[in-house]
């Protein structure tokens, strides 16, 4: 009872209401949780059966028909928002491309999706991506429903998709063809694959009837930086698709974690299918820990395989310094480095990448050891130590750059952390964990050293929080409003945050004194 009653007050419903839902029929309604005609028919024909067995008399009928045949009010959906953390390597790079373990971790840096649905008479679908400078709405009625909903390609919300079918791709094309037609082309292909992968799952998951929506991201994750920004979208848009077609249970406190998990599995399958659409041959890792938060430990052994992953429920929230180095980097010319450098000295090499993996498999097995305390400096500079080590034979392979270095010179300097590049190297950004009660002078000391030599820095925590949602989109932010139920975040407040300090200051996950009142999460750590 206690949890109908916390799903109803939130508009979220529990499984079993769930399969009473019309998930691809007719989402309209669906959308306001009216039941569907399927549904109004059953009931109809139950009370005309009870009536002719000699229940009710006649006189009862009559309302009853009046009332089932009365047109249902459609109240809009209220405007909600849902965010998704970006990620990090934390241990295993490179090791991890020649089949090693590696572990990758969320950060509380986010992207937010304000989620707007319009008025019955305006049929169209709109994506605003003002960060990216991004802008298409298209026409829901104009879009190729009827090959996506044919037999043998129609999905569902609970469908496991593991390719991409090429004729609903050449299908979405045409759609494609006036996305960005006045920007350069490396910016419109970013725009069109945004756009195409948006359009596939909307297509897969919605019918012609579901109501136009407007959909507006923001992020305060440096984009190309190697932290998973494309897969917030993926996990943003995925949540929000399934939370306007009524098919998640929770987010709430009671949800056991082994349902939560549920929930954060189906957001994570069509995740993974946005990220398929742009890059091929994904190997889900940005998508499944954007979903879930806290930590994965996953290999890859076998590349005509998907990688086994390994969730961390319960790493913990540790402190952390993220700095880009804002030197363009390529994976790819690093990866290929390394792949040279095993080809001349493949035993060498190899005892490197098998020293990294041990690295990695004790870290994990240290964060989850019963007595690991991130309050306690012994703890965490276990892991720091790790961290180090995994650095240095980075740093071996060749992949490591001066401007990396440099950051770690700046912290060993002041004594707050420990520090390693993070991704492919080259550049790109390095994380420092961060020693307990490290004194406020001493990073602001650091960081105005980071703002002079070109850097961009950001405090943020390791072990971050997984999708969540904020239904309706009212937050209490200390303001007037909250003595009102608190100020609710309209498009334009959302638009007009010129900043990423402006932007969670507004609607972020976490406020000066933890996590604000109204975001809610699917709780996947254990609990005793």
């Amino acid at each position: 009872m206690a949890e109908q009653e916390h799903n109803g007050v939130n508009g979220f419903h529990s499984e079993s209401e769930q399969r009473n839902q019309p998930v691809n029929g007719d989402a309209s309604e669906a959308v306001n949780g009216n039941p569907s005609n399927g549904l109004r028919v059953t009931i109809e024909e139950s009370a005309s059966s009870a009536v002719n067995g000699g229940s009710p008399t006649n006189s009862m009928l009559t309302p009853i028909r009046q009332r089932m045949e009365r047109k249902k009010s459609s109240p809009m959906m209220p405007t909600f928002m849902v965010s998704a953390p970006g990620k990090v390597i934390v241990f295993g790079e490179h090791a991890v491309v020649h089949g090693k373990a590696a572990i990758a971790a969320a950060i509380s840096l986010r992207s937010y999706l304000l989620v707007n649905t319009l008025s019955k008479s305006k049929r169209t679908v709109t994506l605003k991506f003002p960060d990216i400078d991004f802008n298409h709405s298209w026409n829901i009625d104009e879009l190729p429903w009827k090959i996506f909903q044919q037999p043998g390609k129609k999905k569902y919300y609970y469908s496991l998709v593991t390719e991409i079918d090429q004729e609903l791709v050449d299908a979405v094309q045409p759609f494609l063809a006036d996305v960005s037609i006045d920007k350069p082309a490396d910016i419109r292909k970013v725009h069109q694959n945004s756009a195409g992968s948006f359009l596939y799952m909307f297509l897969s998951l919605g019918s012609q009837s579901f109501p136009g929506c407007q959909y507006t991201l923001r992020s305060t994750i440096p984009i190309g930086a190697g932290l998973g920004s494309s897969a917030t979208i993926a996990v943003c848009l995925s949540a929000a698709l399934l939370l306007q077609l009524r098919t998640l249970s929770g987010p709430h406190p009671d949800q056991p974690p082994e349902e939560a998990r549920l929930q954060i599995e189906r957001i994570n399958r069509w995740a993974f299918v946005y990220e398929m659409f742009i890059h091929g041959n994904p190997s889900g890792v940005d998508n499944t820990v954007s979903t879930q938060g806290k930590a994965v430990v996953f290999q890859r052994t076998d590349y005509n395989q998907p990688p086994s992953v390994r969730p961390l429920w319960d790493f913990p929230k540790l402190p952390l310094l993220l700095v880009d180095t804002r030197t363009a980097k390529s994976t790819a010319h690093e990866v290929a480095k390394v792949a040279t450098l095993k080809k001349k000295h493949p035993q060498l090499v190899g005892t490197i990448l098998t020293a990294i993996d041990q690295v990695t498999q004790s870290s994990a097995q240290l964060i989850e050891e019963q007595g690991f305390n991130t309050e306690d400096e012994e703890s965490l500079s276990k892991v720091g130590e790790m961290m180090t080590i995994n650095h240095g034979l980075l740093v071996s392979l060749g992949v490591s750059h001066p401007r990396l270095e440099r950051v770690r010179e700046l912290v060993d300097h002041e004594g707050i952390g420990w520090t390693k590049l993070t991704g492919a190297g080259g550049g790109g950004c390095s994380i420092t964990l961060l020693r307990p009660g490290v004194p406020r002078e001493k990073l602001d000391k650091l960081e105005q050293r980071l703002d002079e030599e070109g850097y961009s820095k950001f405090e943020t925590t390791l072990g971050s929080d997984g999708v969540g949602v904020l239904w309706p989109a009212v937050l209490k932010n200390g303001m007037d409003e909250d003595e009102e139920g608190g100020m609710e975040i309209d498009l334009e407040k959302f638009l007009s945050a010129d900043s990423n300090e402006a932007l969670e200051k507004l609607v972020g996950v976490h406020g000066d004194r933890g996590e604000r009142e109204g975001w809610k999460f699917w709780r996947v750590e254990n609990r005793d």
